[in-house]
C-alpha cells in the first residue's frame, strides 16, 4: 500500500510539473511576468512562491518543521524573478527538492510525525497538503498562460469538441 501511494503521488507531482512546463513553453519571456492587474500574480510570482514553498517544505522533510526559519514567504509574492532562465532554474530547483525528499520515503518513515508551522501531520497528510497546494497554483499558471495566448493556446488536455473521439481511442485499447 505505501509503495503504491508513493508511486502514485510521485506520478501526480510529475503530471502537474509537466502542465506548468507545457504552459511556459508556449510563452515569450515578457509574458511570464504579465499580470491582469496589480493585485494578481504573474507566472513569475507563482513560480517564485512554489519554489519557496517547495524548498521550505521538502528540505529535511522528516526532521525539521516544514516552515523553515530562513523562508521569506512575503518576498515570494514580489517580482523577484527577472528572466525566463531564472524562472526555469527556480522551477527545477523546487521540484528537485520535492522529488529527492519523496525518494527517501518508505513504509517505515511514513508512520512518523512531521510538523508544518508547529502543526503535527503524518507524512501522507503533509504530502497530500502539498499536492493540493501545488495543483491549485499550477491551475493558475495554466489559466494565466491560456489568457495570454488566447486563440493560439495549445490545449494541454482533451480539446473542446473532441471528447468522443478521445474516449473512443481510450476504450478501443481495452482495460489497462
Amino acid at each position: 500500500m505505501e509503495h503504491n501511494y508513493l508511486k502514485s503521488v510521485s506520478q501526480q507531482f510529475h503530471y502537474y510539473k509537466s502542465l506548468g512546463e507545457k504552459s511556459f513553453k508556449q510563452l515569450e519571456e515578457k509574458e511570464l511576468f504579465w499580470r491582469p492587474n496589480e493585485t494578481s500574480n504573474s507566472l513569475g510570482i507563482l513560480v517564485n512562491h512554489l519554489w519557496g514553498n517547495m524548498k521550505s517544505r521538502w528540505t529535511d522533510f522528516l526532521s525539521t518543521d516544514g516552515e523553515k526559519e530562513w523562508r521569506q514567504r512575503d518576498l515570494e509574492f514580489e517580482e523577484l524573478i527577472k528572466s525566463k532562465e531564472e524562472l526555469l532554474l527556480k522551477w527545477e530547483e523546487g521540484w528537485d527538492c520535492l522529488f529527492v525528499a519523496l525518494e527517501q520515503l518508505d513504509k517505515n518513515n511514513l508512520k512518523s510525525i512531521i510538523y508544518i508551522r508547529n502543526e503535527a501531520h503524518s507524512p501522507v497528510e503533509a504530502i497530500n497538503r502539498q499536492l493540493a497546494h501545488y495543483s491549485y497554483h499550477i491551475g493558475q499558471i495554466v489559466y494565466l498562460a491560456k489568457l495570454i495566448k488566447e486563440t493560439s493556446w495549445e490545449n494541454l488536455s482533451i480539446p473542446i469538441g473532441q471528447s468522443s473521439s478521445f474516449n473512443q481511442k481510450k476504450f478501443a485499447k481495452g482495460k489497462h
